[in-house]
């Protein structure tokens, strides 16, 4: 952490500030606490030179205001750079005084597994832990997912697809260390998974919707853009699908905005939101008989909640 002025958050400092299933208790406290995704602001977003793109995103509740201003950049790993960028400021919501400055990609790495782990809460069935977990994606939101899952229910099996094959088995050798016996796999291994974890950066279906099982459970998080898509219109069309935000769904989750241009779905094929799970206003465990898909854009009030509670845990860290 730097010196004198306003206290700024590398992702060292940040690291092991907060485990995923504390990150995951923060974003439940929010909603629980009245917080309502639907009126959280939009995204905005910026196309800039060389393909990327800036995002500005706001926050207000309870005693905290923040905004994240990230860049994605998909140029940047084959520069030796990492493909998201950024910084969040974090202000005192009474009187907007900035109280820090955080790294925002390392911020955006613990929420979106938070934010998966939270939803997994509530849509994995109780009783035995899911046989086979297939991972797409071996980046650091699959590492990330990996120990969020793991928090949550630990599997038999990990079974890690990735375009790279030295990654994916760089992630499986991870993933053994962790416990759960692991290896690298392909798409038709979703067949036979009762977790699917989706966290890449591709446009078209992974795999093929219709090898999904009807207990299975289905989590894509890799985009936000209305063109792309990680699951394919046959899951969509047969699973029970939760989202953070209908709103939000509605305006950027590809998954669901390209199946309803195709006249497979419509709008209201949505089955419920993190909150009602969160709040019980929806039962734990899932709709019987299909798939579950939760499918996640990544939403700003998730960032103010976990940069609030990574501030306090800092604090807490300095005090002891």
């Amino acid at each position: 952490m730097s010196g004198p002025g306003l206290p700024q958050f590398s992702a060292a400092d940040l690291a092991g500030l907060l485990t995923p299933a504390a990150a995951a208790d923060a974003l439940a406290d929010a909603l629980r606490g009245g917080l309502d995704p639907e009126s959280c602001p939009r995204r905005t977003a910026l196309a800039v030179p060389g393909g990327g793109e800036l995002l500005l995103m706001p926050a207000a509740s309870g005693s905290y205001a923040g905004v994240k201003i990230a860049g994605v950049q998909p140029g940047n790993p084959a520069r030796g750079l990492p493909r998201i960028t950024g910084s969040y400021l974090l202000l005192d919501g009474p009187t907007l005084r900035p109280l820090a400055l955080l790294d925002g990609a390392a911020l955006t790495a613990l929420r979106t597994p938070a934010v998966s782990a939270l939803a997994l809460r509530h849509l994995l069935a109780a009783g035995r832990p899911p046989a086979r977990l297939v991972l797409f994606g071996a980046g650091p939101q699959a590492y990330g997912h990996l120990e969020a899952v793991l928090a949550v229910r630990e599997p038999a099996e990990v079974v890690v697809v990735a375009r790279r094959p030295e990654a994916a088995r760089e992630l499986a050798a991870y993933a053994r260390t962790l416990g759960p016996a692991a290896r690298t796999g392909t798409a038709g291994d979703v067949a036979g998974a009762d977790l699917v974890i989706c966290c890449t950066t591709a446009r078209e279906p992974l795999f093929d919707g219709r090898l999904v099982g009807p207990g299975a459970t289905v989590v894509a998080v890799g985009s936000h853009e209305p063109g792309a898509r990680e699951t394919d219109t046959a899951l969509v069309r047969r699973a029970a699908v939760y989202v953070e935000s209908r709103a939000a769904a509605l305006r950027e989750a590809g998954d669901l905005l390209v199946p309803e241009a195709e006249g497979a779905i419509g709008p209201g094929h949505i089955t419920g939101t993190l909150a009602d799970l969160v709040t019980g206003r929806m039962p734990t465990g899932g709709a019987p008989g299909c798939p579950q898909l939760f499918k996640s854009v990544g939403m700003a009030w998730e960032d103010l909640a976990v940069a609030a509670a990574l501030f306090e845990a800092a604090g807490a860290s300095r005090e002891t």
